[in-house]
């Protein structure tokens, strides 16, 4: 016959240190959730995307085009 001052059943587990583990443990989670959440948002700045003048500067830079092309395209460019 087992008394009701026994570790059996719910109430170990919820009245006791484990419900304060258990809440926690839950606590620190959420916590580290919302942090990463908005280091990622804030944390972050994008960067602006290259202009076309820009793009084609590079093009130049690498001799994927020769100047007569990057001139030629800067200038429809500019108009």
């Amino acid at each position: 016959m087992m008394g009701s001052g026994g570790m059996s059943g719910s109430g170990f587990f919820f009245g006791g240190p484990w419900m304060w583990i258990l809440l926690i443990v839950i606590v620190v989670v959420v916590i580290a959730v919302i942090k990463m959440a908005a280091g990622n948002s804030s944390g972050k700045t994008s960067q602006p995307e290259d202009t076309p003048l820009e793009i084609l500067k590079k093009r130049y830079a690498r001799g994927e085009i020769d100047e007569q092309e990057f001139n030629q395209r800067r200038k429809k460019l500019e108009d």
